[in-house]
C-alpha cells in the first residue's frame, strides 16, 4: 500500500501548509483530499509535489507492505 505520511511530514518542515498547496500553488482541493484519503495520485502530481517542496519522491510516498 502507498501512503503519503511523508507528505505531511514534509509540509510541516517546510512550513507549507494545505491551504498554501491550493491557493499559492494551484493544486486542487480534489489532490489534497486524495491523499488525505491515501487515494492514488497521478506521477504528474508527484512531481509537481516535489516541485514546489524541493524535495525528493520518498519525501512524499512510500510503500508500505500489506500483512
Amino acid at each position: 500500500m502507498i501512503s503519503y505520511k511523508p507528505f505531511y511530514e514534509t509540509l510541516f518542515k517546510k512550513g507549507i501548509t494545505e491551504y498554501a498547496l491550493i491557493y499559492k500553488y494551484g493544486f486542487s482541493s480534489n489532490t489534497i483530499y486524495r491523499i488525505k484519503q491515501n487515494k492514488p495520485i497521478t506521477t504528474k502530481t508527484i512531481d509537481s509535489l516535489c516541485f514546489v517542496l524541493n524535495c525528493e519522491v520518498q519525501d512524499i510516498i512510500k510503500h508500505e507492505k500489506e500483512l
